[in-house]
Order: C-alpha cells, then sequence, then structure tokens
C-alpha cells in the first residue's frame, strides 16, 4: 500500500469528522473568492466607485484573519483527535518521517479539494453576490460577470499559506511528541480541585460585577472621556467573562455537587460531572468564542440598521429637498425648470437669524463648545411645509442632528442658551426630533413662536451680533421625481454656486456607503458564526468520542437511549447556550450604545439578526445533539 493510498483511506476512515471542517472550508473559499472578483469586478471599475474595491480589500484580509485562525484551531482539534491514531503508526514502526508525510498528503488534497470547490462554487454565484450588491447599494448597471484570473491566483496564494501553517502545525506534532504523550494526550479530563471558598467566592462575585460595570460604564459612553470610557467598557467585558467561564461557573458546580453530597444522578452525571472536568481546558474559547459573537453580532445589527435607516436618517437631517440661501434668483429659476419638467413640488421662504451662542453649563451631558445658531419662527416653518409643534410663549425648542445630539438628554431641561451680546438668555423647553432646516447650512436651529422672534431680531439688530438670513425651501410632492428634480438643481449653475446636498443624493450615497457595509459585515458574521459553531461542534465530537465507553456501560446497566440525552442535551443547552446568552446580553449593550448615533429606532432590525444568529446557534446544536444521540446508539455495538 503506497503512501497515497493510506492517506486516501484515513481520509474515508474519517469523512465523518471531516464533513463539516470541509464545508466550512469550502465557505471560506467561496466568500473570499467572490470578495476578490468583485474587487476586479468591470461592473463595479466602470462605477468609478474606488472605495467599493478598497472596501473588498479590507473584507478580504480580514476574512483571511478569521479563516486563517478557525483553520489552525481545527487542525489542532483534529491533531489532538488523531494523536492515538499517529502514536499506534509508530508503534508499529513507521518512522517520523514518514507519518509526517502521510498527514501532509491529507492535509494538501484536502486543501485542493476546498480550493477547487470553492472556486467553482465561488465562480457559479459570483453573479448573484454581484446582483444583490448591485442591489443594496442602488446601482443600476448591466450584471456581466467575466472570469477573473487574479481572484483565482489570489485566492489560491492566500489558501496555500493557509494550508501552509497547517503542514507546519502537523510536523511540528509529530516530532514534538513522545509516544507516550501521543497515547495521553486525548486523556482531558482533569479532576476539579474544590475552589478556596473565600478566594473562589470574591473572583466568582468579581466576573458578574465587571460585567454589570461594564454594562453601566456603556450607558454613560459620552458623558466624558469617550475613548477611556470604551477602552474601559471592553476591558470589563472581556475580563468579566473569563471570570464567568473561569471562575464563577466553577464556583457554581462545585456547590451543586456539594449541596447533592456527590449524589448526582443519571442527568447530572451526564451534565454537570464532565462539564467540571472540562471548564478549565474550555475557558479560552468558550472566552474568544463569546466577546467575539457579541461583537460580530453588534457589527452585523449595526450595519443592518445603518442601512434600514438610511431614508430615516436623511429625513432626519434633510427636511427640505433642497435649500437656496439668500439666492433668490435661483430659487425662481429653478422653479421655472422644475414646472417645464411637469415636476410637481412645494416652494417655501422663511427668513431666519443667524448668530452665535452657548448652553449654560450642564444643559448636555458634556460641556458645550460654542454654537453656531439659526433662530427661526414656528410659524415661518409652518408656512414652508414643516409640521412642527409650537413652543411656549417664553420658550423654544432646540434642533440638532450633529454629534450634539448625542449629548442631548431632555431630564437636563429646562436649560437657559446665551446669544452672544445679550444678557437675557432664553429658555430651551424642548429638543427637537430631527432639524427643521437641512443639517449642512445650520447644525444648531432654535424654533420660537413669532413673537419671541421678533424681540430677539430686534435685539440682535441693535447689539449688531445677528445676520439675517432668506431660506428657500422645495419639497418635492412626488417621490417618482425626486431623482429628476435632483439632477436639475445639481447642474453646476446652481450647484457650483450653492454646493449643498439635497436630500435625494444624501439618501443615495448612504444607500451605496451602508449597503456595502451590511454586504461585508453580512457574509463576514456568516463565516465568523460558521467557524465559531464547527469549532464547538468538533471539541463536542471529540468529547463524545472520549465518553464513548461510559455510554456503553449506561447501556449495558438498563439506561435507555432518550434517558442518557436527557443529560446530554442538558450538558449541551450549557455548551451552545451559555456562550450565546452572554453574547446576545454585550450585543444588546452595545447596540443600545451605539443607538446614540441614529435617530431613528433600531430595535426591529437588532432583534431581527439576534433570532438569524440565535438559529444559526441553535443548528450547531442541533447537529451536536444528533451526533451524541448517534454515537450513544452505537454504545453497544
Amino acid at each position: 500500500m503506497t503512501l497515497f493510498d493510506l492517506a486516501i483511506r484515513s481520509m474515508r476512515k474519517n469523512v465523518k469528522h471531516y464533513y463539516l471542517y470541509f464545508f466550512a472550508l469550502i465557505l471560506s473559499v467561496v466568500l473570499y473568492f467572490v470578495f476578490a472578483t468583485l474587487q476586479y469586478d468591470q461592473a463595479i471599475v466602470e462605477q468609478g466607485n474606488k472605495m467599493i474595491s478598497k472596501a473588498f480589500l479590507a473584507a478580504g484580509i480580514l476574512l483571511i484573519f478569521i479563516a486563517g485562525i478557525f483553520i489552525i484551531y481545527a487542525n489542532s482539534i483534529f491533531l489532538k483527535r488523531r494523536s492515538r491514531e499517529i502514536g499506534l503508526y509508530q508503534l508499529i514502526g513507521l518512522k517520523k518521517s514518514t507519518i509526517a508525510r502521510l498527514l501532509v498528503v491529507e492535509n494538501t488534497l484536502l486543501g485542493i479539494g476546498a480550493l477547487l470547490v470553492g472556486i467553482l462554487i465561488g465562480m457559479l454565484v459570483s453573479r448573484v453576490f454581484l446582483l444583490l450588491l448591485l442591489k443594496l447599494v442602488g446601482f443600476e448597471t448591466a450584471i456581466s460577470v467575466s472570469f477573473s484570473m487574479k481572484a483565482v491566483l489570489q485566492t489560491i496564494a492566500v489558501f496555500i499559506g493557509i494550508f501552509a501553517l497547517t503542514t507546519i502545525q502537523m510536523i511540528r506534532m509529530v516530532y514534538r511528541n513522545t509516544l507516550l504523550s501521543l497515547f495521553n494526550k486525548e486523556k482531558v479530563g482533569e479532576h476539579p480541585k474544590k475552589p478556596k471558598t473565600a478566594a473562589a467566592a470574591i473572583l466568582a462575585a468579581a466576573g458578574v460585577l465587571f460585567i454589570v460595570f461594564g454594562y453601566w460604564l456603556s450607558e454613560r459612553m459620552f458623558d466624558t472621556n469617550f475613548f477611556l470610557n470604551i477602552f474601559g467598557v471592553m476591558v470589563l467585558t472581556v475580563a468579566g467573562t473569563y471570570l464567568i467561564f473561569r471562575v464563577t461557573l466553577s464556583w457554581l458546580l462545585y456547590k451543586i455537587r456539594s449541596r447533592k453530597e456527590g449524589h448526582l444522578g443519571l442527568v447530572n452525571s451526564l451534565s454537570i460531572a464532565p462539564l467540571m472536568h472540562r471548564l478549565k481546558g474550555n475557558v479560552n474559547s468558550l472566552t474568544i468564542i463569546t466577546v467575539l459573537s457579541a461583537m460580530t453580532l453588534s457589527m452585523i445589527a449595526g450595519a443592518y440598521s445603518f442601512y434600514y435607516s438610511t431614508e430615516q436618517e436623511a429625513l432626519a437631517k434633510m427636511p427640505f429637498d433642497f435649500i437656496f440661501e439668500d439666492e433668490e434668483a435661483f430659487a425662481t429659476e429653478i422653479s421655472a425648470e422644475m414646472k417645464e419638467e411637469g415636476i410637481e413640488f412645494q416652494h417655501g421662504t422663511m427668513e431666519i437669524l443667524v448668530t452665535g451662542g452657548q448652553l449654560e453649563a450642564g444643559a448636555l451631558a458634556v460641556p458645550s463648545d460654542p454654537l453656531y445658531i439659526a433662530i427661526v419662527s414656528d410659524e415661518e416653518l409652518r408656512n414652508t411645509g414643516i409640521d412642527i409643534e409650537a413652543p411656549g410663549t417664553a420658550s423654544a425648542s432646540l434642533h440638532s442632528t450633529s454629534s450634539l445630539s448625542m449629548f442631548m438628554d431632555d431630564e437636563r431641561l429646562p436649560a437657559d442658551l446665551y446669544f452672544d451680546d445679550l444678557e437675557e438668555p432664553i429658555e430651551i423647553a424642548a429638543f427637537g426630533e430631527g432639524n427643521v432646516i437641512n443639517w449642512e447650512t445650520f447644525y444648531t436651529q432654535v424654533v420660537v413662536n413669532p413673537t419671541k422672534y421678533e424681540q430677539l431680531k430686534e435685539e440682535l439688530q441693535a447689539s449688531g451680533s445677528v445676520k439675517i438670513r432668506r431660506i428657500d425651501g422645495f419639497h418635492i410632492l412626488n417621490g417618482q421625481d425626486l431623482e429628476a428634480a435632483s439632477a436639475i438643481y445639481h447642474q453646476p449653475k446652481y450647484y457650483g454656486a450653492n454646493p449643498r446636498q439635497d436630500y435625494y443624493s444624501t439618501v443615495q450615497d448612504g444607500m451605496q456607503s451602508n449597503g456595502l457595509m451590511i454586504f461585508i459585515a453580512g457574509f463576514l458574521g456568516l463565516v465568523f458564526l460558521v467557524s465559531t459553531g464547527s469549532i464547538l461542534y468538533f471539541k463536542q465530537m471529540t468529547e463524545a468520542e472520549q465518553e464513548k465507553q461510559s455510554y456503553s456501560t449506561l447501556r449495558q446497566l438498563g439506561f435507555s437511549v432518550n434517558e442518557i440525552m436527557n443529560g446530554i442535551i442538558r450538558k449541551q443547552l450549557f455548551v451552545f447556550g451559555l456562550p450565546l446568552a452572554i453574547s446576545l446580553i454585550h450585543s444588546i449593550f452595545a447596540l443600545k450604545a451605539l443607538s446614540y448615533f441614529f435617530q431613528s429606532s433600531i430595535l426591529v432590525s437588532a432583534i431581527t439578526v439576534m433570532i438569524l444568529f440565535a438559529a444559526i446557534y441553535l443548528l450547531f446544536a442541533l447537529l451536536t445533539v444528533g451526533y451524541y444521540r448517534k454515537t450513544v446508539k452505537m454504545a453497544l455495538r
């Protein structure tokens, strides 16, 4: 029998262990090849958008990082699982160099197979991916994906590099382990020691308190020292998660066993006991999976929220489709052009006061910088088509969608707003939702009633610290005319003298950047979820094989498959359920902090992503339970 024949025979024998690993490899190759193809695709290049090509380059690098870690980690699990087999090869007289070559041949065949299948599938689905991308970013162009040799060579080079690392890993495994260590490597069971009561209790409580304090700090991240707060939240969350798995759970499991005085019963013997014996060895992987899952979930939910709130965010920043400032002639001319094109619109004018000011200390969550303010009458706003609630006779409402809005809190109201060169402040009674004038003109806007407006106008004119501006605002009444109206507005004679974004262009730009973000985040997240789910699955497969003798003994004693599975399912609830639950809670607070950047609600998009995330984890949990059931059924054979 040749070395090649032996490698094929070994792969056939281990196919039940390799199939999910092979699937995850193929998925990584497919997505990397698609990203590389889209990076060089002519349809994207013709759009002249270099941002997309650069984004796919960056996404490809991140995908290499994710796939590389997964492949190397999964390979270490398989090597540990096959350590006894490697020891047997040495025992029957095979040289270490021969065994190393055998493993290298297997790894090469697996890698070539994954590359060929992955690239072939990638070629077939590239058109679908491109269509999805163009749909998300709003490009309208002919769909024709051409074969890219650059993408093929780039994919092959990247994965040859990754497989070279796993080859080195295999060779090190063979040469650095003695025969005795190879036979004992799979015996990973630990004898849990009684935890030192006082120290364990303190550290167990510290794990929970670290996470709780991290959550508390995340809700106050924008108060002061923003970057220091972010660092603090990350350190507290990671440290707390590690202590939860390393100390808190060990302490709780030991307390449960102590209360039962060692009489655990069948279900607890198959759930609590294995967890206690293997928890220490799984702490690092569970912590990393939990923290990275939370980051991945937050990334996907954030991208999803940005994309699906694009129009609402644009509307909050731009209540008018476009405006002109002190350009009455342009407003008149563009009105005539739109009438000629049959575009229905509403045109209104209003007067605003432009001045400087400062909010009193404590009005915002952070100290306020001097403000550039536009003062406008609520009556004039309504005359131009802006629906707004009338402020009180002696008070005003403040509107902003700039970074200032992240620090506005109704609990800090009422607050005084001081204008330049005026002694008497005006009372801010409410923080309004969204802008009342397009944000690229004035970042901070104050709405007052007509009487107060005239009073402020007179006082500010007397002090010489005000500029009076005329605003012409346009609302396009038919949504189908927005593109045509935007094209007219962007003519050089208008846009050159008035270089401000309009609502339609803002939405289109947002759809492009956010569509690209959700496309990349979604597929990177999918690779990560499949990779982490596979790692948990592989580890449980290994544990199932190690516990097979115990299942055989239980079956011989008369316990049914279902009775044994009750304990195993409870164990899987911990292995898959606890990291999922903690990562979901982490992501909830991360998204709550992220919501400060949105003018609209992100609740629906966040819940949708969380459900999909949990469903993928549930799928791997079901696969694991199915493998355990098969192992238990075959325990007597």
